[in-house]
């Protein structure tokens, strides 16, 4: 194609993502060289912790033509999520008996719809210029999709590490297409943080080491999402009643304000995790947790730790009738879950009644790790 019609492909492929529900699109350029170098910082210094696969596909993550050969360009592509119907973060974070699921969490699993919507799209340009080489990602492969978002006139990259759109702050999902088209690419986005640095002091646990660097293994969301064992107890009193993911660093954004609301009817925020009570999410079995997650994003850090995350929030709720579901879980079959229930009676019960408790607990406990909870907790 000569430089004409790829500008004329560009306009249609704009119209088409208009259509097709994404609220903009950008052309990215490949080039992720000063990201590599930053990336490799991060990796050296151990701040994704039990992260393995972000140091695990080497240059392939951050030279797009090496994961995809003959990648010559990107689409990447917005989808606005702030839900409508959501319920106000700080009411139900302010509600020790509730618990707090991330905004983006609140609907069915976006990966799916952003990857089909991608097909869609991929689909209309094969139309109209006939098969080419392509793939599309969301959240789903070694892909710097924020890199590449910036790249491509999407937002800023803030120095809590998420994208900013002037016009619709950060509640988006992002998504890509590796193409082997040349495509004029987009301007990228200058940056509009200025000395605002309302987001690091916002971190519960302090995850925001310094503008720009995050340490994941700090994150709540990292915490209650991505690691598979015992949340670590300096970080426990900080999750409060957050039981999967936070929002704090972008609820205190000045730029949210601008936060489009969400047109995907599929992402809209359900019912039963606008403000779920904890004392019901803790009932919940393999089979119940299963049944009640399925289409979300919670259902694929399992029941234990979900529970888990539940049982942390049932610690600080300071709620001492809620010790009932705490007292019911040291039986579970998940030490993990038996560990986190150890902790949260910790929080709940009188000093002598706890302590008592933990002494026949221990005797009977064989889980070293979960005998090492009653010990620590005692």
């Amino acid at each position: 194609m000569n430089s004409a019609e790829r500008q004329q492909l560009l306009d249609d492929i704009r119209r088409w993502s208009q259509e097709l529900g994404f609220a903009d699109i950008g052309i990215a350029s490949i080039d992720l060289g000063a990201d590599e170098t930053r990336l490799q910082a991060w990796l050296a210094a151990g701040f994704h912790g039990e992260l393995g696969y972000m140091a695990r596909h080497g240059a392939r993550r951050t030279r797009p033509a090496l994961l995809v050969p003959g990648t010559v360009s990107c689409i990447s592509a917005r989808l606005d999520y702030w839900p409508a119907r959501a319920a106000d973060p700080q009411a139900t974070l302010a509600r020790g008996d509730l618990g707090y699921v991330s905004r983006y969490a609140l609907g069915r699993d976006y990966h799916k719809v952003m990857r089909n919507r991608l097909a869609k799209l991929c689909r209309r340009i094969e139309a109209a210029i006939g098969p080419f080489g392509h793939r599309v990602f969301s959240d789903s492969a070694p892909v710097m999709e924020k890199a590449l978002a910036r790249n491509a006139g999407l937002g800023w990259i803030g120095k809590h590490t998420n994208l900013i759109h002037r016009d619709a702050g950060s509640y988006f999902f992002l998504g890509e297409i590796y193409l082997d088209i040349e495509l004029p690419v987009s301007q990228p986005a200058s940056a509009h943080c200025g000395s605002c640095s309302a987001c690091l002091p916002a971190c519960p646990t302090g995850a925001i080491v310094a503008p720009y660097r995050v340490d994941a293994r700090r994150c709540i969301s990292y915490l209650t999402i991505e690691s598979k064992g015992a949340i670590p107890h300096e970080f426990r009193k900080a999750i409060g009643n957050r039981i999967y993911g936070c929002d704090d660093c972008l609820a205190v954004c000045p730029w949210n304000k601008f936060a489009q609301t969400g047109r995907e009817t599929k992402l809209a925020a359900r019912e039963d995790l606008r403000a779920p009570s904890l004392a019901d999410l803790a009932r919940l079995d393999d089979a119940a947790f299963r049944a009640r997650f399925t289409k979300s994003p919670v259902k694929r850090i399992g029941r234990d730790r979900f529970v888990r995350n539940v049982l942390i929030a049932i610690g600080n709720s300071g709620d001492a009738a809620l010790a009932e579901e705490a007292m019911r879980l040291l039986d579970d079959e998940s030490p993990l879950v038996r560990g986190a229930a150890a902790w949260a009676l910790s929080q709940l019960l009188e000093r002598g009644e706890f302590s008592a408790l933990a002494a026949k607990a221990v005797r009977a406990e064989r889980d070293e790790t979960v005998r090492a909870e009653w010990l620590l907790a005692g």
